[in-house]
């Protein structure tokens, strides 16, 4: 169960093998790394759950391979473009998650063992068009957390200032709570190839290019996400 929404395992996976299960994404709402909020936002899951089967499966016809298997609808798993009405509930496959331990107060990752197959990331992808008020991104530079020119930058830019090439950061995502990562801290972890690295930048930009461009179509501006 998350702050938002809940997974159900129907089938585990095994080191070479996906296993199964699905989200049913809920009406509950989060902010930051507070979790659940006390109010509910009505048809917030099925808006949710329709909008990540649309871009999933145009991530497909793109020819990029995700955990997604499709929607339920009335005991089946069906596509977007043949579900009968709304839904919530979302079916997708499942990789092992092995997390890193904890050695005094920092993280080993060394039960990442180079043959290691089918297992989750252990970080978390970042892209950023704009860095507004209040922005984690922002407030590490403040603090001399970052070095502009490692992201492109000379300075600082304007709040609303939409950058004219997105910002791709990196977070980790199995520790007690995310910190902000270099690529080269990535990259010296060795759990990726410096392939593997660039593809997921790849596709960082992939689908920030498709999100921007849905939204714009009806008025919106797409300000950052995560993969």
């Amino acid at each position: 169960m998350g702050s938002v929404k809940d997974l159900t395992v129907t089938k585990s996976p095994r080191e070479n093998a996906f296993g199964e299960g699905y989200f049913t994404f809920s009406d509950r709402y989060s902010v930051f790394d507070w979790g659940e909020m006390p109010d509910h936002i009505p048809g917030k899951g099925e808006s949710l759950c329709l909008m990540g089967a649309y871009f999933f499966e145009c991530l497909e016809k793109a020819g990029w391979k995700t955990h997604y298997r499709g929607l339920a609808d009335d005991g089946e798993t069906r596509r977007l473009d043949d579900i009968r009405k709304p839904t919530r509930r979302m079916e997708v496959s499942l990789v092992r998650v092995i997390h890193p331990t904890r050695v005094n107060g920092s993280y080993d990752y060394g039960v990442y063992r180079p043959d290691e197959t089918n297992f989750l990331v252990p970080f978390e992808f970042i892209y950023r068009n704009t860095l507004p008020r209040g922005s984690s991104f922002r407030q590490r530079a403040n603090k001399g957390q970052l070095r502009l020119e490692d992201y492109g930058l000379e300075a600082l830019p304007e709040p609303d200032e939409v950058l004219e090439h997105p910002i791709l950061d990196v977070s980790s995502k199995l520790e007690e709570q995310d910190r902000y990562m270099s690529w080269e801290e990535v990259a010296f972890l060795n759990i990726l190839t410096q392939q593997e690295i660039e593809k997921a930048q790849d596709l960082l930009r992939h689908t920030d290019q498709l999100i921007t461009d849905v939204c714009r179509k009806v008025g919106l501006q797409n300000e950052d996400g995560k993969i």
